[in-house]
């Protein structure tokens, strides 16, 4: 595919999009991004194999949606819908709620800080880094971070804030700017369902009911902010008014595109979070009513050899 250097060194795409266009690789300065996600896997690969090296069984489940999150983050920033997202607002769209939502609910499911803290050293020079994270995850500012009101102002707020000031066309000057914008997008997406899955060690837990209630909250924000943008009458941000005329898009068209992918990745994908996070909850009660139905087998088996020692002529056994 045809693309002409600009922007510093990042590849802009000089034809209309395709699906094949869309998925080329893309290999220039952002490549940063997906390089930072490939080491991630491979950290936590290597984590999976020092927990079997030592006999300790890590659930695959975990391996694979943390495997598949990372290659979906790869799929929109290791291609040319890096480029792509540059100059449509339909791709940036899709690339940021790819990002925020499907990438970080697959990246939390494989419990990655649970895995940091069961295979970093407690010894020697590199326990500097497991007592790093439990420093890190036990501060004044991860707790709050990690706050429900706090994850879900940062998750929602980002669409007003960036989209709706111009705060998103002064990023969208430069790639730095723009990876830096996708970067918080997949940040606010990992707090927001690092809490709401509650696998890993959280600094803030909640209930399972307020789990719940973190991932509806949010839906009806996400609805309006898709209607807003699929209803306005003019271009939004001054980003995307500049498609090149021969590509023949619609700048409108594009916009309207642009809030119908809002709002499909703000219901679909929150249904499934709430049906994992509701299958959590009942999956809790029942081990709870196993552990009391146990503890009073247990209680009623003390009962009973008690009478048999009364019974039997013995003394009662003092506790």
């Amino acid at each position: 595919m045809p693309v002409a250097a600009d922007m510093g060194g990042m590849q802009m795409p000089v034809d209309p999009p395709t699906l094949l266009t869309l998925f080329t690789p893309q290999v220039d300065v952002t490549s940063i991004f997906p390089a930072f996600a490939l080491l991630a896997l491979v950290l936590y690969l290597l984590g999976v194999r020092s927990l079997g090296r030592r006999g300790v069984r890590w659930p695959r489940r975990r391996t694979v949606n943390f495997t598949l999150g990372i290659v979906t983050v790869l799929l929109v920033t290791a291609t040319q819908v890096m480029g792509y997202g540059m100059m449509l607002f339909s791709i940036h769209m899709l690339q940021k709620m790819v990002l925020a939502v499907v990438s970080a609910m697959l990246i939390m499911l494989g419990a990655p800080v649970s895995l940091a803290i069961r295979t970093l050293p407690r010894r020697g020079r590199a326990a500097v880094w497991r007592t790093l994270l439990v420093v890190v995850m036990r501060s004044r500012t991860a707790n709050l971070l990690t706050h429900p009101v706090v994850t879900t102002t940062l998750f929602i707020g980002s669409l007003y804030g960036f989209y709706l000031t111009p705060v998103f066309d002064v990023l969208m000057r430069h790639w730095a700017g723009s990876l830096l914008m996708l970067a918080f997008f997949l940040f606010t997406g990992l707090l927001a369902f690092g809490g709401a899955f509650g696998l890993d060690p959280w600094p803030h837990r909640v209930s399972a009911p307020l789990r719940l209630v973190e991932l509806v909250v949010p839906g009806p924000l996400h609805a309006f902010f898709a209607v807003a943008v699929m209803m306005a009458s003019t271009p939004l941000v001054e980003t995307f008014r500049q498609v090149p005329a021969s590509w023949d898009v619609d700048v409108m068209t594009d916009q309207l595109a642009a809030g119908n992918i809002v709002w499909g990745f703000g219901e679909l994908p929150t249904i499934i979070a709430v049906a994992i996070v509701f299958w959590q909850w009942v999956r809790s009660d029942e081990r709870q009513a196993r552990v009391t139905d146990r503890r009073v087998e247990v209680d009623l088996e003390a009962y009973n050899a008690e009478l048999a020692r009364l019974a039997a002529g013995q003394r009662p056994t003092v506790r």
